[in-house]
């Protein structure tokens, strides 16, 4: 069937992007249809590009014109008229990645070489829809059309004459300054008495929709969805939602709906909806329940609940995620050994699930996390539990040379502050020695060991002083020297 690529792209992922937004729904239209042919011209010169893309659970437009970032404001402020360029840019990001899926799609395949060979195939359309404009902007990016375009400027046109009016005789203008005057005490007067009518109107709009956007859902043993609801005035929106629901989870019946005027139109950081839906498949017995600038997560397993928890904080920059099973749990009392046990337990199984051929170094850092190295007193001696938590990270470690760590000992406030300083940094060294002995490299700065005093507890109960005497993995930023902040880069799939 002949088709063309870039009519179907906007039959197909305009519906998806712009389904349910009201405001400046023409400009993004129009902005969207000249981006289509713009990149899809990247991607036939760039294939590695269509990699990147892939990888990325919620790719952006800084994504596409990383080669050259000033061309990315540029090309906003081109295409975004009279509308704020911030908006075009969500609207833009927002349709990549059904972008690309369509082009598998119509491809048979997610292989770069095969996407590129669809675009050339269709480049005739591809080439036809790009905007005269555009092709400065590829040449900037080192890319030729290769179409028989060319860089075109428009004729100039002459100037229009200007035509000076005789002045007539101005009997009339005080006859049109009374009507206009009139005019407008009537246009007051009317808005005046009209203003008692509307203001109740706009007071019961107000109230209606009084109750956040709420999306709530569950998963069984296996990680499936078994219950869902979502509450939202915005009925187009919601039918999207529920599309991506199905298809994510599989799920044939979705999510029961309510959209009552109750409820607003838009979620907070809504369009990182289908990101952590991804997340939260394959979560046995979770929950997640997001409310406002709320977002609560729920396990069985306190650290699943935790892990999934940090994986989502990253995409969803307005909200407070929060576990407030594990918080709880964290707040109550626990018997020190329990304690141990229940935390060496999690940071094996964890370091187990990392698959050894793609080896992130913050899932490595979140694992050793998970365990409690509980020195004897005075003592710098690593317990023989933990030596087999580090026996499995110094495995993954010899296997990753990217993966660079730092090692931070703390100490509790009982005692003498510089003894425990000392003992604290002789803890941390203990750590990075074995590591060593297991045969990791310490060249290029590995591994770093560091004093700190930051308590997690108060030091005046012994529940406290425990939670504090603690060693503290984290993921070093080779460049800089500082620990790399938990960002996109930490939640890469895998």
């Amino acid at each position: 069937m002949n088709i063309n690529l870039i009519d179907l792209l906007k039959q197909k992922v305009s519906a998806v992007v712009l389904e349910g937004e009201t405001e400046h729904l023409s400009e993004k239209s129009q902005a969207l249809s000249s981006f289509y042919p713009i990149l899809l011209s990247i991607f036939k010169s760039k294939p590695e590009l269509i990699s990147n893309v892939q990888n990325q659970l919620n790719p952006r437009l800084s994504d596409i014109f990383s080669a050259n970032p000033a061309l990315k404001n540029q090309f906003l402020e081109q295409i975004s008229g009279t509308v704020p360029t911030a908006v075009i840019e969500s609207t833009l990001n927002r349709s990549i990645a059904p972008t690309l899926g369509v082009l598998e799609e119509e491809a048979g395949s997610s292989e770069p070489n095969a996407i590129v060979h669809l675009i050339e195939t269709h480049w005739n359309d591809v080439s036809n829809a790009l905007p005269h404009w555009a092709l400065a902007l590829l040449s900037a990016l080192g890319i030729s059309t290769a179409s028989g375009h060319s860089l075109h400027q428009a004729p100039e046109t002459e100037p229009y004459p200007v035509v000076e009016e005789k002045k007539k005789t101005g009997f009339l203008l005080p006859l049109i300054a009374l009507i206009i005057l009139a005019a407008l005490l009537a246009l007051i007067f009317r808005a005046c008495s009209d203003k008692k009518e509307t203001e109740p109107t706009t007071m019961a709009t107000q109230t209606a929709a009084s109750e956040p956007a709420k999306l709530q859902l569950s998963t069984g043993a296996t990680g499936d969805l078994t219950t869902c609801q979502l509450y939202s005035s915005n009925a187009s929106y919601v039918d999207i939602l529920q599309q991506n629901i199905k298809q994510i989870f599989n799920h044939n019946l979705g999510c029961g709906a309510e959209t009552t005027a109750n409820y607003h139109t838009e979620f907070i950081d809504q369009d990182a909806i289908p990101s952590v839906l991804k997340l939260v498949k394959g979560v046995p017995n979770a929950s997640l329940t997001w409310i406002g600038n709320q977002l609560s997560v729920q396990a069985a397993n306190p650290t699943d609940a935790q892990q999934l928890a940090a994986k989502i904080q990253p995409l969803v920059r307005n909200m407070t995620v929060t576990t407030p099973a594990a918080d709880m749990a964290a707040s109550m009392p626990m018997d020190n050994n329990t304690a141990i046990t229940s935390g060496n337990n999690n940071a094996e199984k964890a370091l187990a699930e990392i698959n050894p051929e793609n080896i992130h170094a913050l899932d490595v850092a979140t694992a050793l996390n998970l365990q409690i190295i509980n020195f004897d007193t005075a003592s710098a001696q690593i317990p023989d539990a933990n030596k087999a938590i580090l026996d499995q990270a110094a495995g993954l470690m010899k296997r990753a040379p990217q993966v660079k760590l730092t090692v931070k000992g703390h100490t509790d406030a009982v005692g003498n502050a510089n003894s425990n300083k000392t003992l604290s940094q002789k803890r941390a060294q203990a750590v990075v020695d074995y590591l060593v002995q297991q045969g990791v490299d310490l060249g290029g700065r590995r591994i770093i060991k560091k004093k700190q005093e930051q308590p997690v507890a108060d030091n005046a109960t012994p529940e406290g002083q425990f939670k504090n005497r603690r060693i503290e993995i984290e993921v070093l930023n080779t460049e800089t020297g500082v620990v790399r902040e938990v960002n996109d880069e930490g939640i890469k799939q895998q």
